[in-house]
């Protein structure tokens, strides 16, 4: 008998086969005396579309919403129905005895397998491999720590439920507001309260008045001030006339120093890379879109096999990762090794082991593979760059520092003076080229100081300066917009049980990002991302509650939970309880269109064609219309 072992790509196929010496070429497969190794095409079953469950739902009629099946049933995705034809044959071949599920370690990739065993009607034991790195040690490592699928039964239901609750939510509501509205609008639990973000921003830049205020500085000769308001400690002078009054008054007159402090002061080694900060931190540098970011990572975990699975959402690795760690650490080439060498011996760097934060992947690392940059795109080497040097770093020391503030007091009037002394450089030594250092790190130096010193006002100087509107979103600070949507909830008790619980996951983020481009509701302008006329209307018509973070948040918070879920006797009420108020809500999305009394109308770009009614993505994909 033979084991069947089903990847989610074929390019990971390959691997995996490659590893168990599977090199006989079949019809969609790879084969060995004891393995056959197949694939998916990414998603080969994706649930049905409205008409294909009821021909009462193939006409867009708003008397026959909401669609509320009890079950939604599966189907073959059209364009990759032979490949799917294929497994389907392998897993019920008689000459396998046993299946491997090896697609990605993680929600959507189980959900991937499970609707392809479903719909092939396989009833053969599984095994599910989860590894972190496609380095041919870590497939071997992972073939020897395999547990049964069963042990995943329960992330399996919260891919499940997500992508029911998708298409129950997007469905209805894109149906119901496009046919109120007369255009074609798509709807959906994380695009629209991400799209109300993005337009909320924007409002708030259109409606900013900007203010002028002014700031007065004093030369005391061997430093400098700035006046400040001794009761709110603010540099912020609201009149001319007023900034020239105190300089009129403190002008060659002598100051006296009335406090002098030096605090050594240190800041830790930045965590280790999850997506959502790798997407960040490469928007900052090199304008990369989170979208892009992903790709370029996928690639250098599939194709290079150089860092590990980059769809996580954890800055942590796991205790027992340290000798495998120190091993990644002294294979890295030049100019890596210089700053390797300086951690002399390796050293555990204990705030970055913590098994208790690792959920499905531990933190994103390089992996001990060889790198070799000429193999690489000079994307890709930007992207290893960022990983590999972060490793290096959370080794080093803190960066430590000496912070002196000096307050002079000259006519009654308060001037204070900030200045940041290197004493020990630490991890910034990995990034001294960086041109965005971090901004509250100020390098200068004061003189040594001690109360009651006096000194001159040499020289002042009155500046303008005007108040700045919020800025535009740039993927970047999206992105941290989306990962901290629970802490912007206003009730205190539901954001303290919310706070980890964001728009979409790491894995999906990306995509809605470039989904809302893709329907039309923002735009790229350079870096920033923003709402069109489209967008804005549609956040003007639906409800509160499909376009605020609580709501997404509460579910997302579910979800993780029923991911966790140990016990399987409370999988049905958990599922059951979970779906029901999705179909409840969905309801009431319907209801809110019928009864809205909102008067816009949409760009005529916009508007539903007469002869094709094409109905919104709400399912399929890995993000589906969220």
């Amino acid at each position: 008998m033979k084991t069947l072992v089903v990847a989610e790509k074929p390019s990971v196929g390959r691997d995996i086969a490659r590893v168990l010496g599977a090199k006989n070429k079949g019809e969609g497969c790879l084969t060995s005396a004891d393995y056959i190794v197949t694939w998916a095409i990414g998603h080969l079953i994706t649930l049905s579309e409205p008409g294909e469950i009821d021909e009462r739902y193939k006409k867009w009629r708003m008397d026959e919403l909401p669609m509320l099946p009890e079950k939604i049933p599966l189907k073959v995705i059209y364009n990759t129905r032979s490949q799917f034809q294929i497994v389907k044959k392998l897993m019920n071949d008689d000459e396998v005895g046993e299946i491997v599920c090896a697609t990605d370690s993680g929600r959507e990739g189980e959900l991937i397998f499970r609707y392809i065993y479903k719909m092939a009607n396989c009833r053969k034991s599984v095994k599910r491999l989860w590894i972190s790195s496609m380095t041919d040690a870590s497939i071997r490592a992972g073939f020897q720590n395999m547990l049964p699928g069963t042990a995943y039964d329960a992330l399996y239901l919260s891919a499940k439920c997500r992508s029911e609750a998708d298409w129950l939510v997007g469905m209805n509501a894109s149906r119901a507001f496009s046919l109120k509205y007369n255009a074609h609008l798509s709807i959906g639990r994380v695009q629209t309260p991400t799209l109300a973000l993005i337009v909320k921003r924007d409002q708030e830049i259109r409606a900013f008045t900007p203010e002028d205020y002014y700031e007065l500085h004093a030369n005391f000769g061997d430093y400098k001030g700035t006046w400040i308001d001794e009761k709110t400690q603010k540099t912020r002078i609201e009149s001319e006339q007023k900034a020239r009054e105190i300089e009129a008054l403190v002008k060659g007159k002598t100051g006296v120093v009335v406090e002098s402090t030096k605090e050594e002061k240190r800041t830790a080694p930045p965590k280790l890379y999850d997506l959502t900060t790798l997407q960040r931190e490469a928007n900052r540098k090199f304008g990369f879109s989170a979208d892009k970011t992903l790709s370029v990572a996928q690639a250098l975990y599939e194709r290079h096999k150089l860092i590990t699975y980059p769809r996580t959402d954890s800055s942590y690795l796991t205790n027992d990762m340290e000798k495998k760690v120190e091993g990644t650490l002294n294979a890295l080439p030049s100019p890596y090794k210089e700053y390797v060498s300086a951690i002399a011996p390796v050293q555990k760097a204990k705030r970055i082991y913590n098994e208790k934060k690792v959920s499905d992947h531990h933190a994103i690392i390089p992996t001990e593979k060889k790198y070799s940059p000429d193999s690489l795109t000079a994307d890709e080497r930007n992207i290893y760059d960022l990983v590999a040097r972060r490793l290096i770093a959370a080794h080093y020391p803190d960066y430590i520092y000496m912070a002196a503030k000096i307050i002079t007091e000259a006519e009654g009037q308060k001037f204070k003076s900030l200045g940041n002394v290197t004493i020990n450089e630490g991890w910034r030594k990995l990034y001294q080229s960086d041109k965005d250092k971090e901004e509250d790190i100020y390098e200068q130096a004061l003189p040594d100081v001690k109360k009651g010193d006096t000194r001159k006002v040499v020289r002042t100087s009155v500046k303008k300066q005007t108040t700045r509107p919020p800025k535009e979103y740039t993927d970047d600070t999206l992105l941290k917009a989306m990962e901290d949507a629970g802490k912007m909830i206003e009730d205190e008790e539901l954001r303290e049980e919310m706070k980890d619980a964001g728009l979409g996951t790491p894995a999906t983020r990306a995509q809605m990002i470039t989904r809302l481009i893709e329907v039309g509701y923002v735009k790229r302008n350079g870096k920033k991302l923003l709402s069109t006329e489209k967008g804005q209307m549609l956040i003007q018509v639906v409800p509160e509650e499909i376009k605020s973070a609580d709501t997404t948040g509460k579910w997302e918070r579910a979800l993780s939970r029923m991911s966790a879920i140990t016990d399987e006797s409370i999988m049905p009420f958990k599922e059951k309880r979970f779906m029901d108020s999705i179909r409840r809500f969905s309801a009431y999305l319907v209801d809110s269109a019928k009864a809205s009394t909102v008067r816009v109308m949409f760009p005529k770009e916009a508007e539903i064609k007469k002869k094709k009614k094409a109905s919104p993505k709400a399912g399929g994909g890995k993000a589906g219309n969220k």
